[in-house]
């Protein structure tokens, strides 16, 4: 889609947080808070707008014709002069229904815009019949579509009541083909929708997945806005690791919070390997990112200062360097309270999530009980945090009994017409493997007391704490 490299423009501003003591075993886990500064230095507030294609999807039946009626026709005569834009309506495959005449894509003027907001009154929605088979034929045809507009920045718009007929069968598929090439928001009006596909094609596409209904318009409107504010419309950050590194996950938890899919890169033999994680739709503000290194202490000498890992984005570099401390009664582990405190607070404010997510998930079908316990964390979670937004959702279900000890009770009879709505809002779905790294192996001393094999550089024995050979 663009350029990795950090166009000249753009002043970033990198750094890393994390605990610096490490208890050593097979398998243990490093987390990094990164957080990445960026402003822009002498560019024009907004992209200029030729640079810009985005295709908006109306996946949408007819019953609901109402609502896209008079949204879309205002959205389309707001579109920025130049911008490239094309726009899908329903059928049997989803259609192009501006522009017409055999053009794919339209350039966004005066007469061009006029013309739009009347051709859009008479837009092909869902009817009875053979209907798109899921998401997965709407993203194939906007890959399609775009692949013949190299621009800057390429972006969808998929306005969806989830009227598209079943059999989702290839979406992780279709998704993979598209990652990279665009970028995708996602609206959802209705109450017929999932919510899981929304937040998958949302997170994989690198957008953002939300309930619209009356706001339609607006929010056709806010998102060529936003996207208008991108100085980089991608920069990758990679992760180079040390051999003892064997898996790692990136995950963004502000302002969007989202996995990352990585690469894995390895090495020469010997060598270390590499990470690298695409980002997207860079503007001035501030990202936060979760580093999650899973590391092989076996092979590493003790109480000494390692360096894990390299973060980069653009021409910035921060270290990750931590130590393996064997505490116990004589040594214990002391560590400064502000050590990794913003990681333990990204890590609440993810289980706050979590717990949230997996509580509303179990209203329906209905599971009292496990939506309960769920529910009543997130509420403890959100009270230590100060997130009233996470409290006003559980209210919509629940009577909040007890906020600190996390207890709440369900109403007695719980109305789910806007459940897909709070999960929507609950962020993307949680879970996920590691990148995995192939482990290699290599001869070292033996431990005199237990004849534990550790790597060549180590000092002391990380299962029993004895002197090497």
């Amino acid at each position: 889609m663009s350029s990795p490299t950090r166009p000249p423009h753009l002043d970033i501003r990198l750094s890393v947080d994390h605990e610096r003591d490490l208890r050593p075993h097979r398998g243990a886990q490093l987390e990094a808070h990164l957080r990445v500064e960026i402003a822009d230095t002498g560019v024009p507030a907004e992209l200029p707008a030729v640079e810009l294609a985005v295709i908006i999807a109306l996946d949408v039946a007819e019953p609901r014709r109402h609502t896209v009626r008079h949204a879309l026709p205002a959205a389309l005569r707001a579109l920025p002069d130049g911008i490239s834009y094309a726009v899908l309506g329903s059928g049997p495959e989803p259609d192009l229904c501006y522009p017409v005449g055999g053009e794919e894509w339209a350039i966004a003027g005066t007469h061009d815009k006029r013309r739009a907001a009347f051709a859009a009154q008479a837009l092909a929605l869902h009817r009875d019949g053979p209907r798109p088979a899921g998401y997965a034929v709407w993203m194939a045809r906007v890959r399609a579509l775009l692949a013949a507009r190299p621009l800057s920045v390429r972006h969808l718009l998929l306005i969806t009541d989830g009227s598209s007929g079943p059999g989702e069968t290839r979406l992780e598929e279709e998704l993979d083909a598209c990652a990279g090439q665009f970028t995708c928001d996602v609206l959802a009006i209705g109450t017929d929708w999932a919510p899981d596909p929304l937040l998958t094609i949302a997170e994989r596409l690198h957008g953002t997945a939300e309930f619209v209904e009356e706001r339609l318009g607006n929010a056709i409107t806010g998102a060529i806005r936003r996207l208008r504010r991108v100085h980089s419309p991608e920069l990758p950050i990679e992760v180079t690791a040390r051999l003892a590194v064997r898996q790692a996950a990136l995950g963004e938890k502000a302002p969007r919070p989202h996995r990352l899919g990585g690469l894995f890169e390895p090495g020469e033999p010997g060598r270390p390997h590499r990470w690298r994680f695409p980002t997207y739709q860079w503007e001035s503000g501030v990202r936060d990112y979760l580093l999650t290194l899973a590391v092989d202490a076996e092979g590493d000498p003790l109480e000494t200062d390692l360096q894990f890992a390299v973060v980069s984005i653009g021409d910035q570099s921060v270290p990750v360097i931590a130590r393996w401390h064997r505490a116990d009664e004589r040594n214990p582990c002391v560590v400064a309270p502000e050590g990794g405190a913003s990681v333990r607070s990204m890590q609440d404010v993810t289980a706050m999530h979590h717990a949230l997510r997996t509580g509303l998930r179990a209203l329906d079908p209905l599971q009292r009980e496990l939506a309960e316990r769920h529910l009543g964390e997130a509420a403890r979670l959100a009270t230590r945090l100060g997130v009233n937004r996470v409290l006003e959702n559980i209210r919509a279900f629940a009577d909040i009994i007890d906020a600190e000890a996390g207890r709440v009770r369900l109403h007695a009879t719980v109305n789910t017409e806007t459940l897909g709505q709070k999960i929507l809002w609950a962020g993307s779905r949680p879970g996920g493997p590691l990148i995995k790294a192939p482990i290699r192996t290599g001869g070292g001393p033996r431990c005199r007391d237990c004849q534990h094999r550790a790597g060549r550089e180590a000092r002391y024995c990380i299962k029993c704490g004895g002197q090497l050979l």
